[in-house]
């Protein structure tokens, strides 16, 4: 049985993906009716397990059918209508959908009549040239096509699961695995732990007094679509999206070498047994020993096996074989991020696409503790932009609002620009001098040269309102590729007039990348980590942000929001 509002999410979101691919058209009724209706749970408090088929049907946006399927997978755990789809459409069939400019239609018409059904399918039809003899294709579309798919698998993301799916799933299945009796620990490992952006499978290692209830709870999951492998202290399942989960139980006594062990990465731990042998020491996924006559060292924690081998302990974001090892016997580990005191890439329902009123995104902001937030709504140039006078109005609100806070959180009334083609912005330079912080970001014309796209981000840095980049490569990970870019030229433009770069924490952006944050640092740049929110739950986006810069090995001293307030209120509205 499903028993959590986010299984009725995921039901609810691949129902929209497989009707979409099904009827061909993301904007046909049924396709729309289960995106509202994910809308309208996201934002349920309610016990939804409580509530019957009427009740349901008395949510905004609910209808009779939905409600049906939502009561069905809550006693059931399995919905036939989904279940029908997922044969008919598989994830190979899904995962052509993340090839940018392969819609819903076209992929279908190459289903039926050249048999693709998944990216090596595609991969052979190209190479053969077969899509040009279609209708509606021809030579330029299968050129366009083929390059497309070539920058999807320059990402190195076919076959992988991307970090904005794998983790929310893992984070379910901990969740649910903490609650059963005996278990004492529960928690992800693997390069999900390290977080990188894409995952082979998901890696959790618990620390249980029996091992065989957390198994059958894993396979009896409403996830779970089928077992790989059952064992005594690991078990392999295949949810029904296709990620592959490794579940291992081991003694607590034996937690921080499985934690160690099962984190990764393969370098990493190579360097580890090696330090260990050379003080008589054997290290593996049960305990850090003595090689002669075998007595345990260290295994419980992690930190005691770092500190039997004389190193500080490493974070897990660290762990990839670039030289933190020596960085850690040597002192010289990158210093943790301050905490943020503000953020300055959020989004109210005055953006077609927020969701949360600007007094409930404050009230979260001010629940975290922070002292600045920037709002920053869409400009008419992006799809759910507004116009000058919605802006002025909310102007307004903010001035009313900003008095009844006091000193308690400074706000900003912002805007998030449009970068054009060329580099222009939305609104006149006098319009965009009346806001208090202005970010500029790419949101089309991904097409366009290397040059052209440094051109056009260097342009709009030029301009003295904008800021701040955001989410500077456009990227989808796992979906849309990163724009072409000199990051040498982003850099060297961002330092002369000192307009900062986005760390941007939604998790299918991450943008900065980790590459992009190496070749930029030390450069002169000022980073800002932002949760790009859409929502008030959304704020907590930014500790991924924060994450990615620490995988990067960022100065803490170039981050401006763990700056002080007053420092940051003034760098922010250039001292104005």
């Amino acid at each position: 049985m499903a028993d959590s509002k986010e299984d009725v999410l995921e039901m609810l979101r691949d129902l929209a993906e497989l009707t979409m691919l099904d009827e061909g058209d993301p904007q046909s009724f049924r396709v729309r009716a289960y995106e509202s209706a994910a809308q309208a749970i996201s934002a349920q408090a309610t016990d939804l397990g409580v509530l019957t088929v009427k009740e349901l049907q008395r949510i905004d946006g609910i209808g009779k059918s939905t409600a049906e399927k939502i009561r069905e997978l809550l006693e059931t755990g399995r919905v036939a209508k989904l279940e029908g789809l997922r044969q008919k459409h598989p994830p190979s069939v899904v995962a052509l959908l993340r090839i940018q400019g392969l819609g819903p239609k076209a992929l279908s018409r190459l289903r039926v009549e050249l048999g693709v059904q998944s990216i090596d399918d595609l991969r052979a039809a190209l190479a053969e040239h077969k899509l040009r003899p279609l209708r509606g294709f021809g030579p330029k579309s299968e050129e366009k096509l083929a390059q497309a798919l070539a920058r999807h698998e320059a990402q190195g993301t076919v076959g992988r699961t991307p970090i904005s799916v794998a983790l929310p799933l893992a984070e379910r299945i901990v969740a649910r695995l903490r609650e059963l009796p005996g278990v004492l620990h529960a928690s992800t490992c693997g390069s999900l732990r390290r977080f990188s952006e894409t995952i082979g499978d998901v890696d959790i290692v618990v620390a249980a007094e029996a091992a065989e209830p957390v198994m059958e709870a894993l396979v009896s999951m409403s996830l779970t679509d089928r077992v790989l492998g059952r064992g005594a202290a690991k078990t392999s399942v295949v949810t029904r999206r296709g990620t592959q989960i490794d579940l291992r139980v081991v003694a607590p006594s034996q937690l921080g070498a499985a934690l160690l062990y099962f984190t990764g990465s393969k370098g990493h731990n190579i360097k580890l047994r090696q330090r260990a042998l050379t003080r008589g020491l054997t290290l593996n996924e049960y305990a850090l020993s003595e090689i002669e006559g075998g007595r345990v060292v260290a295994s419980e924690t992690e930190e005691q096996i770092y500190r039997a081998l004389d190193l500080a302990f490493i974070p897990p974001v660290l762990r990839e074989d670039a030289g933190e090892i020596e960085a850690a016997e040597s002192g010289r580990l990158p210093r943790s991020l301050p905490a943020v005191i503000g953020d300055f890439h959020v989004h109210t329902t005055v953006s077609g696409d927020g969701r949360s009123p600007l007094e409930e995104v404050v009230a979260a902001a001010i629940g975290r503790g922070y002292r600045v937030l920037a709002i920053t709504d869409h400009a008419e140039g992006t799809l759910s932009g507004v116009s000058r006078e919605v802006l002025l109005e909310q102007r307004a609100r903010f001035r009313a609002l900003q008095s009844e806070l006091g000193d308690a959180l400074k706000l900003l009334h912002g805007v998030e620009l449009n970068i054009g083609p060329a580099g222009e912005l939305d609104y006149d330079p006098e319009f965009r001098r009346g806001f208090d912080w202005c970010l500029a970001s790419v949101h089309d014309h991904f097409e366009l040269d290397r040059a052209a796209q440094t051109h056009r981000v260097v342009t709009a840095m030029r301009d003295p309102s904008v800021r701040m980049i955001g989410h500077l490569s456009a990227r989808m990970i796992g979906g849309r590729p990163p724009i072409e870019l000199d990051l040498e030229a982003i850099a060297a433009a961002a330092a002369e007039t000192d307009t900062a770069l986005e760390i941007n924490g939604a998790l299918p952006r991450l943008d900065l990348s980790v590459e992009a944050l190496r070749r930029t640092g030390g450069k002169g740049v000022t980073y800002v980590l932002t949760s790009d929110a859409h929502r008030a739950e959304e704020l907590d986006r930014v500790r991924f942000a924060a994450l990615n810069a620490e995988r990067a090995w960022v100065d803490p001293d170039r981050v401006a929001n763990t700056w002080s307030p007053e420092r940051l209120v003034a760098w922010a509205t250039r001292g104005s």
